[in-house]
């Protein structure tokens, strides 16, 4: 049976892994991008994935054209296309949780491996433009979105509102790797990661603490709020059904593992000392669940430069260029899988996730061993 604690890991281990990865090497804020080496192109020939990732001591510089490698389209009923963004989005290595929150708006929110935008769930649409009842995307564009969750803005942004299912692959026995960061520089995972903040426990499903209401009038708001008549949603309906807002959903703390930022404080295989992490959420049908990727605020400090229409931020010229793949038996960061990484393997030996689980099953064991020594050598 799977075991989880409700006991958070404590917040500052953030700043211990900080330390640490800056005295190793490399963070995965710099390595753990899907990198187009190849000149491969996506949508409407367009050069896809991650172009080029650069560093300095504070921050990552991830280049991007916002088109995947897989396919995309076609959006019923949306006459805009996908076009080249150009970004050069700018993420710190030092993320660190904020006192006062920033609502996450309009535009791009995160940036995703493979270079694609995510966006939070409305639609940019509210009943009878009220701005008070907010559209999901998820629900109201419907067939409007691809096969990968995805469409199109009116400047050609191609972007997902819910899980990069195209982009994901994934087994619930397996930690999820990093899907992306989101502009206040916290990694995003897919949605299965260990039962435990602290590392221990099998891996499983991570799940929101956020719920549909019980409702069949929208005459109220999550936070209690009771609304004047003109300000009222329509009434719930098969037109309309409970989830079609955003105010429809609403924070039960404590009811899954998340807080209300679809996030927590706990120990990952790329952050063996913890970090604050989002997750994107599904449910028992395996199938995307609100708030998808992460709450309606950030938990950290926000990067300026990315969010909305943003994303093309200046690089130094100083910065160093990032030329490879990602190399997960590389457990210190140096590039190199030696004797180094097999001593940090054998030192964590027996112990729950975290530092050495190779293969994200939870445990560090054989299978491990066997990954990083059919690595052995420099990374490609």
């Amino acid at each position: 049976m799977n075991h989880r604690t409700t006991a958070p890991l404590a917040c500052s281990a953030i700043v211990l892994f900080s330390a640490a990865a800056s005295a190793q090497g490399l963070q995965p804020v710099i390595t753990d991008w899907i990198i187009n080496t190849t000149g491969q192109t996506g949508y409407n020939g367009i050069v896809a994935n991650v172009t080029q990732v650069r560093y300095d001591t504070t921050y990552a510089y991830v280049k991007s054209n916002g088109i995947p490698s897989y396919t995309v389209g076609p959006w019923a009923g949306n006459p805009s296309q996908a076009t080249n963004q150009n970004w050069t989005f700018k993420l710190t290595r030092n993320p660190t949780l904020a006192s006062t929150y920033t609502t996450t708006g309009l535009g791009q929110i995160g940036v995703l491996a493979n270079g694609v935008a995510f966006f939070n769930p409305t639609d940019a649409m509210s009943w009878e433009n009220e701005n008070t009842w907010h559209q999901n995307a998820f629900v109201s564009v419907g067939n409007g979105l691809d096969a990968c969750g995805g469409h199109p803005s009116p400047p050609g942004t191609y972007h997902v509102h819910p899980r990069p299912r195209c982009m994901l692959t994934e087994t619930p026995t397996t930690h999820s790797r990093i899907a992306g960061y989101a502009f206040d520089s916290f990694p995003v995972y897919g949605p299965y990661g260990y039962a435990n903040a602290d590392g221990s426990g099998s891996v499983v499903r991570i799940r929101t603490s956020y719920r549909k209401r019980t409702i069949t009038l929208r005459t109220t708001l999550p936070n209690g709020t009771v609304l004047p008549a003109n300000l009222y949603g329509p009434p719930v309906s098969a037109t309309y059904p409970v989830g079609y807002f955003v105010e429809d959903f609403e924070y039960i703390a404590g009811l899954g593992d998340l807080d209300q930022f679809n996030g927590r404080v706990s120990v990952t295989p790329d952050y063996p000392a913890g970090i604050y992490c989002y997750y994107s959420t599904i449910d028992t049908s395996l199938n995307s669940e609100y708030p998808y990727i992460i709450g309606p605020q950030y938990r950290g400090v926000v990067v300026a430069g990315n969010t909305g229409m943003g994303g093309h931020n200046t690089i130094p010229t100083s910065a160093a260029t990032f030329c490879c793949t990602p190399c997960f038996a590389d457990l210190n960061g140096d590039r190199l899988i030696d004797g180094a990484d097999l001593a940090s393997l054998l030192s964590a030996w027996g112990t729950v996730g975290g530092a050495g689980d190779i293969n994200r099953d939870g445990a560090v064991s054989g299978a491990d061993l066997t990954e990083l020594m059919s690595a052995w050598g420099t990374c490609p």
